[in-house]
């Protein structure tokens, strides 16, 4: 548990650093002065300069910033906010740009490296004592290939038929652990649980282990991203539409799934933190005060304006504003996802 906690924090911090590392290429490329680069927050434990920037790691171990010159202040050199429209655009939305582009690189790694893939296998993992299942002589091990002579390779297609037959007797064909194929009778419940089931056993897919050569694993990867795209679009029509629930999860609630996902394999971790740094590159894009979305819309105002800029001061009070206002959210969210935790949400 400790090595898939910190297998999390890891994943948290690689989003994290690549975030801000889109931020301090984007200003170099684009001439900006970086004073700074750290990784974690201060205070500082080590530094170097090299060039104009110091490069600093620092005490409290979470996330990681840059220091531009004058992100708000036209008047300091080489400040971020002495440039063109076009430039600022470009250093501000460079992090979440580099959070969009990661998951393509990740999910790429995932599938090169060996992992498990579900195959199409569906086996029983668990038979309740006094179930019909139990009752039919169906034990763990049993590999599930018909019910009713319809094949099942997935876990989902046996639930389907049998709870359809709530109270009419099915044919399960098993292949036993010794190869045999035989054929049993299943009465479903009409009335169960969810722990329970219809039929009182609990079944998966199997698992093998694999891995891809390159050429296979770029578009398989490119193919997994755009699932995560569509899934997205998805989840957000049907929280609009009111089908599902909208949720909030924090640092807290991130790092809890990562360490599922890492107890689950190097693969499953990789494929999960693509699937957060999707979520943080879209997120930071809200026009919001203190993301980078919020900077990016005085951006456009200013374009808006034929030039006419929102005073700095003003700017950084509603910066300032809506950071206390983001912290005072996540500590609330933060909150709720211990709440979660500790009753087993």
């Amino acid at each position: 548990m400790f090595v898939s906690i910190l297998a999390a924090i890891g994943a948290f911090l690689v989003l994290i650093i690549a975030h801000e590392l889109g931020h301090f290429f984007a200003a170099k490329l684009s001439g900006v002065k970086v004073e700074e680069f750290g990784i974690f927050l201060p205070p500082r434990l080590l530094s170097f300069k090299k060039g104009e920037t110091v490069y600093s790691l620092n005490a409290i171990p979470f996330g990681a910033f840059n220091k531009l010159s004058g992100e708000e202040d036209p008047q300091a050199p080489r400040s971020l906010a002495s440039k063109s429209r076009r430039v600022r655009f470009f250093v501000l939305s460079a992090g979440a740009l580099m959070n969009l582009l990661l998951p393509f690189f990740l999910l790429t790694i995932s599938f090169l490296i060996p992992h498990a893939e579900a195959t199409d296998t569906v086996v029983v993992a668990q038979v309740l004592d006094s179930s019909p299942a139990a009752t039919a002589g169906i034990v763990v091990g049993d590999i599930i290939l018909k019910v009713n002579g319809n094949p099942i390779t997935q876990a989902t297609d046996y639930s389907t038929i049998v709870k359809a037959a709530a109270g009419a007797p099915v044919t399960v064909t098993l292949q036993t652990a010794d190869g045999s194929v035989k054929d049993v009778v299943v009465t479903p419940r009409t009335v169960f649980t969810a722990q329970e089931g219809a039929t009182g056993i609990s079944i998966q897919n199997a698992t093998k282990k694999v891995h891809y050569p390159i050429w296979k694993a770029i578009p398989m990867g490119a193919q997994r991203y755009w699932d995560f795209v569509l899934i997205y679009k998805d989840g957000i029509v049907q929280t609009v539409r009111g089908t599902i629930p909208f949720e909030l999860s924090g640092p807290v609630g991130i790092v809890a799934e990562s360490g599922k996902a890492a107890q689950m394999g190097f693969g499953a971790l990789l494929q999960f933190t693509s699937i957060i740094s999707f979520v943080l590159g879209i997120s930071n894009l809200l026009p919001l005060p203190a993301l980078d979305g919020g900077r990016i819309v005085f951006v456009l105002l200013e374009w808006v304006r034929r030039g006419k800029r929102v005073s700095p001061k003003t700017e950084g009070i509603i910066h300032g504003v809506g950071f206390v206002l983001l912290l005072a959210l996540l500590v609330v969210i933060s909150y709720k996802d211990i709440l979660r935790l500790i009753h087993g949400g």
